[in-house]
Formats: C-alpha cells, structure tokens, sequence
C-alpha cells in the first residue's frame, strides 16, 4: 500500500488541503482564495477564521472520497507565520483544528510548521538534490518580501532572514495598486496579465518609475508605491497596461540584484523563488533573462507556477520528511 501525507494550510487568504504519497508526488490538492469584498484589501483575521472553519469540511469530504485515507502515515499543518517566538495569526487555528481532529481519528502523527517553511517545501522539496542542504530562498508573498539563508532540520527549515523589504511588501506593492485600478483583492494575477500584454507591444515607453536599489540585501518599496499611485490617479484605465509594466519591470530587477547578492554573500549558488508573487509570468520570465545576462550568476529555481502560493502540498512534504526522521 502506497504512504500518503496529508496537509492543510489555512493563511489569510487562501484555504489549501494536498495529499502526497511517500516520493513527494502530488496525488491531490485543492486551494481556493477567500473572498474578499471589493474595494477590499484584506481580511480581518475574525472573517478569516470563519471562513476557513466553513470551507475545511467540505475539503475533508472531498479528500475522503478520492483518497485512501487509511494510507495517510501523518497530517502537516501551518500553525504559524515564521518558526519564531511570538509568530501568531488566529487565521491558522481553523487548519490546526481540522488537523488535530483528523490526527485523532486516523490515529496518525501531527506535525506542526510555520507558513514560511510550507512555502518553501511546496518548492524545494521537489528537487532533492540541492533541497537537503543550505541554500537561499526567497520569499515573496502578499505580506511577505524577504531573503533567507534555509537549512533543512528535523523541525523542518532553519531560516535566517539575510535581506528584503524594510517597508511594505512586492506582494503589497501588486495588490494595492491592483485594487486602485479597480480588480479584485488579490491583484496580482490581473496585473501580470497587463504587463505580459504591454511587453508584447513595439515602441515600449520609458519606465516612469524611480528604480529599486538594494543595500546589502535591504531595500524600500514605499517610494515606488507612492509613485505608482500618483501614475493610477492622473491616468485614464488604458494606461493600466503600461502602469502594470512598469511595476513588474521593477519588481523584476529588484528580484535580480537580490538574487546576485545572495550568490555572493550569503555563499551559495542556488536561489529558489517561492510564494505567490513568483507565479507571476513577467516576473520569471524577466528574471531568467536579466540573470543568464549577468555572467556569472545563480541557478534560479521557481519551481511549479501552481505551488508558489500554495503551502499544503509543502507542509504534506514536511510531514513525510519529519516523519521518515522520526522512524
């Protein structure tokens, strides 16, 4: 009989469930957004929590009538923000429930890991040869732009913060801009659109957007997002495209000097790219472009465009890994 693992991740946004078998395969996964009001750019964790209680037992269902559950070896569950002291969301509590509830039932282990490391399993799990040692991740999520040194141990990943934004988030960036032209919360898969569609076009204007300087690994993003409101505000909504271009032109070369800086001091020649905002077309794209330009630069790993904002598939790929180091 196969080993399967079970996960669940349940962040501000989105409601996820996967299950893999014991060679980290994917066998089944569903993730769907919460609903935001317009207009909206976020959720209150109350409106949060609900939600997710309301949508789990559904999931549950779901997974119990395409899923042999008696081959479920242990469930991984996103309990928290970041593996430090104090990190704490009420968001989480609706996945930890649900994971309690099944780990009781099935008799099976519960792991426990932060939303960080389910980011950065979803990817780095897939590529064994260079996922079990030190490498650097980044994190690029709606709340979250940072650089991290990872190490893999038997928690799940040891992660040292060694760059990112000193203000408000890429992901933030995207979205409050997004919702300024009128799309839905989150934003980010509209505004990739746009800018893919202007960078397909001859005659490309000018960047009008002040340019993003990294400072040993740190950098500020308030400035550009003043910028480009004031470029929403004074344009009419064919000039989006052009907007959105100029966000994701920025965002791409950002991405690339910090890639660049943590070849070269953080030591190591492999950057994987994880989180919601590394779907993104143009950002990929672009990124591999401005990197195989550069000389001598990292491998960039973006892994699967389905998994970067999705965390159950990573904490299901924890949950085998701890337990297979628990045996």
């Amino acid at each position: 009989m196969p080993e399967l693992y079970l996960g669940i991740d349940t962040s501000n946004y989105k409601t996820s469930a996967a299950v893999t078998d014991e060679n980290n395969r994917i066998v089944y996964a569903k993730s769907e957004f919460l609903e935001v009001p317009e207009g909206k750019r976020g959720l209150r964790q109350s409106e949060a929590f609900f939600r997710h209680s309301c949508r789990l037992p559904s999931y549950i269902d779901d997974i119990c009538s395409k899923v042999d559950v008696s081959c479920i070896r242990a469930v991984g569950v996103s309990s928290r923000p970041r593996r430090v002291e104090g990190s704490y969301m009420p968001c989480f509590l609706a996945g930890i429930n649900a994971a309690r509830e099944i780990s009781a039932v099935l008799g099976i282990p519960l792991h426990q890991f932060s939303h960080q490391e389910g980011h950065a399993a979803a990817i780095m799990e897939n590529c064994t040869d260079v996922s079990l040692k030190r490498t650097a991740l980044m994190h690029l999520s709606g709340g979250t732009t940072e650089l991290l040194i990872c190490e893999p141990d038997d928690e799940g990943y040891s992660m040292k913060i060694a760059g990112g934004t000193k203000d408000i988030s890429l992901g933030q960036l995207i979205d409050r801009a997004g919702v300024a032209m009128g799309y839905p919360f989150p934003a980010g898969s509209y505004l990739d659109r746009l800018a893919e569609s202007y960078a397909m076009q001859e005659g490309r204007a000018k960047n009008i957007l002040p340019a993003i300087r990294v400072k040993d690994g740190y950098f500020n993003l308030s400035g550009i997002e003043t910028a480009v409101m004031k470029a929403i505000e004074s344009s009419e909504e064919s000039d989006y495209l052009f907007i959105a271009f100029c966000i994701f032109e920025r965002a791409a070369s950002l991405l690339t000097q910090l890639a660049l800086y943590a070849a070269d001091a953080c030591l190591t020649d492999t950057v994987f790219m994880a989180g919601g905002v590394s779907a993104s077309a143009f950002i990929r794209r672009s990124v591999s472009g401005l990197i195989s330009g550069a000389g001598s630069a990292p491998e960039i790993i973006f892994g699967d465009p389905e998994l970067s904002g999705d965390n159950a598939a990573g904490t299901a790929r924890l949950a085998r890994r701890i337990s297979t180091y628990n045996r």
